[in-house]
């Protein structure tokens, strides 16, 4: 297994992004000077000023002339960017699997109405192939073989959708999808238990029954909402 080491720029990218998803500063509030937040990481002021362009590429900080570098609202923020669902795995998980889940009920259900509509032979093998993946990992001890084709499994059904923009979509917030996957399979009996829903999403695929593919993803995103609330630790609002 290869093992990739952070850059210092990624380091200071990943504090600085923390802190302030964190709340070390609020919406309009200035950072530290370049001086000084350099000093205080310990890199130089080059450094500090690659990081701050990375998180204005973000839409977490702005930088104007004589007023310096300041936090945005989260409003502001590129939710879909990878780093940033990092972050938001780390400071406030309940909020980001109650986003997720509520992404996936507008999402998903129509996706799967189009690609009942639009999967040909290939887009179907492909599903069949996660499928299969999925039901050789549950048999596997641990969870992560399992998430990683279960998150396989809904990228595929969004390409057969045929729409190149929720492909992408999938690709975004698949951190988002492994966080929620591990938290809703957390309980015994939860993995065996999803295969049969999507097993009948497949086969609806399969049968250009958009209907029946609509119903049965809104199905699974009920069933790990619901167990996703029973999850040991998890807070009851964090659907």
């Amino acid at each position: 297994m290869v093992v990739h080491f952070p850059t210092t720029h990624q380091r200071v990218v990943d504090g600085l992004g923390r802190r302030i998803v964190g709340g070390a500063w609020e919406p309009g509030d200035p950072l530290p000077v370049e001086d000084a937040l350099a000093a205080e990481i310990g890199v130089s002021r080059g450094v500090v000023r690659e990081a701050v362009k990375a998180l204005v590429a973000k839409g977490m900080l702005h930088v104007r002339p004589r007023t310096g570098t300041r936090v945005l609202p989260p409003e502001h923020w590129n939710h879909l960017d990878r780093d940033v669902l990092r972050w938001k795995q780390s400071g406030d998980a309940a909020t980001l699997l109650r986003d997720t889940g509520e992404l996936r009920r507008i999402v998903e259900p129509e996706a799967a109405r189009l690609a009942a509509d639009r999967a040909g032979p290939d887009e179907v093998r492909v599903l069949y192939d996660a499928l299969a993946a999925m039901e050789a990992a549950a048999a596997e001890p641990g969870r992560h073989r399992y998430v990683e084709a279960d998150i396989a499994f809904h990228r595929a059904l969004l390409d057969a959708s045929g729409n190149r923009l929720l492909g992408s979509l999938g690709r975004a917030v698949d951190i988002a999808l492994e966080h929620s996957f591990l938290v809703s399979t957390r309980t015994p009996g939860a993995v065996e238990a999803s295969l049969p829903g999507h097993r009948a999403i497949v086969q609806a695929v399969e049968a250009r029954d958009p209907a029946a593919a609509a119903a049965a993803v809104l199905a699974i995103i009920e069933a790990a909402e619901q167990e996703i609330a029973q999850s040991p630790g998890m807070p009851g609002d964090a659907v």
